[in-house]
């Protein structure tokens, strides 16, 4: 809703800043300008990407515009499968743990949460590491090494569409002057017709330096930050169950454990002491209402 708001704003202070000086709103409506630029900006997105991230762009885009960041519930569903976990790992035998991380899907502890279980890269995760801390020879160094290795490159992988939509953004003005070089010579090719229509080819032309630079300042840039913002914020879940594992491996208690990875959360999506010991003692909203 954000983003929708933004744009009426600046659309509407742009048409209604140049209306009120007494622009005539049709000089600067030239369909054939825009769908240049961005037709130009969308074939060269195409060649510089590949199919997957075209498609997680298209992805991405939608989670900016509705700003899909994860809630608080999301958060404490995370810290209630961690905790589950971990109290498995610290009452029963290696073989009764290693079944909720060999089968999520049927596991009684995902299953109880499953929003996180939706979430087949964050499981995953989690089912990797908690893997490693079953077989018990990896130290926490080296553990957290691997961990960040694996965060940087799912970042990397996530950020995808930002990049693209960042190097599309930077490339529109010059398309835009390319739109408007192609008015230019139209309108050479019509010096032998009236000053009126000569002056119209003229407008029609800059309104291409116009198009470029206000797609790409004005829409493409702004979703290509939003993007970034949305994305950062989901990936601040892996940050959680990061620090919420190292602590419990250097021998903290699972309660104490959850504590570090609450801590990673933005104070103002993190859920208080209080909320997570209770989420954590009834085990999940699935769970409790089983």
């Amino acid at each position: 809703m954000s983003f929708i708001i933004g744009i009426v704003i600046a659309m509407g202070c742009i048409v209604g800043g140049f209306a009120s000086e007494g622009g005539h709103l049709s000089v600067i409506w030239q369909p054939m300008e825009y769908i240049m630029i961005a037709g130009a900006a969308v074939g060269t997105f195409i060649v510089a990407n590949s199919l997957s991230t075209i498609k997680d762009t298209g992805s991405a885009i939608m989670e900016g515009i509705m700003g899909k960041s994860p809630s608080q519930r999301d958060y404490l569903d995370v810290l209630g499968v961690l905790y589950s976990l971990m109290r498995e790992l610290r009452g029963k035998a290696r073989n009764e743990v290693e079944s909720h991380v060999d089968n999520p899907d049927e596991s009684e502890i995902f299953r109880s949460f499953p929003n996180v279980l939706k979430d087949k890269e964050l499981t995953h995760f989690i089912c990797d590491y908690v893997r490693l801390l079953i077989v018990g020879n990896a130290r926490t160094h080296e553990i957290e090494s691997l961990m960040d290795e694996e965060i940087e490159t799912i970042t990397h992988d996530r950020l995808k569409p930002y990049y693209s939509l960042t190097a599309m953004s930077d490339a529109m003005p010059a398309l835009g002057i390319v739109a408007a070089v192609l008015g230019v010579i139209k309108a050479m090719g019509a010096l032998n017709q009236s000053p009126e229509l000569l002056g119209g080819l003229i407008g029609s032309a800059l309104v291409g330096t116009f198009g470029g630079i206000l797609l790409s300042y004005g829409f493409t840039a702004p979703l290509a930050q939003k993007i970034k913002v949305t994305r950062e914020k989901r990936l601040r879940v892996y940050f959680i169950v990061k620090q919420t594992l190292l602590a419990f491996m250097n021998g903290a208690m699972p309660q104490i454990a959850l504590e570090h990875g609450r801590k990673t959360i933005s104070s103002h999506d993190r859920p208080t002491i209080d909320m997570v010991e209770n989420e954590t003692i009834s085990g999940g909203p699935a769970r409790q209402a089983a």
